[in-house]
């Protein structure tokens, strides 16, 4: 059996998708009334990169971008948030595999898989692991957790249905038709 390993090519897009998460976290998310929960852009774009690039990619991006985000703007790192960036971008990587954008298709089917999947990862994520992660590393109250992630949750499954959507079908449009004619 042929060891997989990842490609220069999914490297330097993890670099720099980790490198555009962390700016889209910092001057592309919008406050809302919840202490310290922003409507946040930055998962629009680690669910392209983990359609396009897969899981591993996906995850490593939403781990190393939202590290570098925390340290930066917090000066310490909340990682029970950054467990779930991990978590999202790999599990939309994961269960996205089957869209084969570099055909050139993204249909009405695919935009359904994708957004299922989104909402898939975002829930557990947001819903379920976030605040039992913060709740076990932080002792925090339970009620202001499960606040935070669920507008989390609903906030990025929002962001990422609208403009996830919209950046995946620009994307392909960047790529041939696979029984196109022409050439590359």
């Amino acid at each position: 059996m042929k060891k997989k390993e990842l490609s220069i090519k999914t490297i330097v897009a993890i670099g720099i998708g980790s490198a555009v998460f962390v700016i889209l976290s910092r001057f592309a998310a919008i406050p809302t009334p919840i202490p310290n929960t922003s409507i946040q852009t930055a998962y629009a774009f680690l669910a392209l990169m983990a359609v396009v690039f897969g899981p591993i990619a996906g995850g490593l991006i939403g781990l190393i971008g939202h590290t570098l985000t925390d340290a930066i703007s917090y000066g310490s790192i909340w990682w029970s948030w950054v467990i779930v960036s991990l978590f999202v971008g790999l599990t939309i990587g994961l269960l996205t595999k089957n869209i084969q954008l570099e055909d050139g298709e993204f249909n009405k089917k695919d935009k359904i898989r994708f957004n299922i999947s989104q909402v898939i990862a975002q829930v557990i994520g947001w819903f379920i692991l976030a605040p039992t992660l913060d709740i076990l590393i932080y002792a925090e109250p339970a009620n202001k957790v499960f606040t935070q992630g669920i507008v989390a949750g609903i906030s990025n499954i929002i962001t990422v249905g609208v403009i996830g959507t919209i950046l995946l079908t620009a994307y392909v449009k960047t790529r041939n038709k696979s029984n196109s004619l022409t050439k590359e």
